[in-house]
């Protein structure tokens, strides 16, 4: 894979890769590359994570994790060129949800519209006592467009998600928290260490059966619940023919740690 322009790739450990924003110049906001970037990295992470179990994303800098859109790559954009670059957007968006690894945010600052979105599109986040989230789009004549009508929603509830998005206000990391965008929040110098600690903690986990169980809550609560359940079974029947199940049960057994191979 090509060095990202616009992204600081990181291996923590084996297993653990850590995807920076790299735009602190612009608060990390999205521009046309960037999403490019993030097209390629996620698309290949599907198709070949090359030993990585569990993708950690934060911003860079100290002050925004993702500004959302870069206003000023679009400024005297035709309407024509704003949907075409928005369709960008789109596929991006949907390369991170359908990542088969683990995606954990560290939220080290503001997430503001396009990087709420991608806050909330993640597969769980930690935040820093300073991060600040909104969704701005209506402030500017638009809506949310990568995924927050729904993914805010799926988060913190239909009531709340209106309220949010439909007035544009900002909200703290303890509402985050409260309201379950947020799973856990830090101080900003610990951060980092603790989002790294539950990507680390995941990574030792069979890679096989951590990417099944993800697709199965995550497909599953878009079914019923008898159709859930039947996906949670087609799941499950994928990990049992695997060498890490095996391989389980023997260290169990011989009480000793698993050395999960991913196969």
């Amino acid at each position: 894979m090509t060095v990202p322009e616009t992204l600081e790739l990181k291996s923590i450990g084996a297993h653990v890769l850590l995807v920076t924003l790299n735009r602190p110049e612009a608060s990390n906001a999205f521009n046309t590359q960037m999403a490019w970037d993030l097209i390629e990295l996620f698309e290949r992470l599907s198709v070949s994570a090359n030993g990585m179990r569990v993708v950690v994303l934060t911003g860079a800098g100290d002050k925004a994790f993702c500004a959302g859109g870069d206003l000023k790559e679009r400024k005297g954009m035709t309407d024509e060129a704003w949907q075409a670059q928005h369709l960008i957007y789109e596929r991006m968006i949907r390369a991170v949800i359908a990542c088969p690894l683990p995606v954990i945010g560290a939220i080290n600052g503001a997430a503001y519209g396009g990087g709420c979105e991608l806050t909330a599109a993640l597969d769980f986040v930690y935040v820093s006592e300073t991060a600040r989230f909104a969704q701005t789009e209506v402030r500017i004549g638009i809506i949310p467009g990568a995924g927050g009508t729904q993914t805010l929603a799926r988060a913190v509830g239909e009531r709340r998600a209106k309220e949010l998005i439909l007035s544009g206000q900002m909200f703290t990391a303890q509402e985050a928290l409260d309201w379950g965008l947020a799973n856990r929040m830090c101080r900003a110098e610990e951060l980092m260490d603790s989002t790294l600690a539950m990507a680390e903690t995941i990574a030792a986990n069979a890679p096989i059966a951590v990417r099944q169980a993800k697709q199965a809550i995550h497909k599953g609560l878009q079914m019923g619940l008898m159709d859930g359940l039947a996906f949670e079974i087609e799941a499950y029947n994928r990990t049992v023919p695997t060498d890490d199940r095996r391989e389980g049960v023997l260290a169990f057994n011989q009480k000793r740690k698993p050395r999960f191979q991913g196969r």
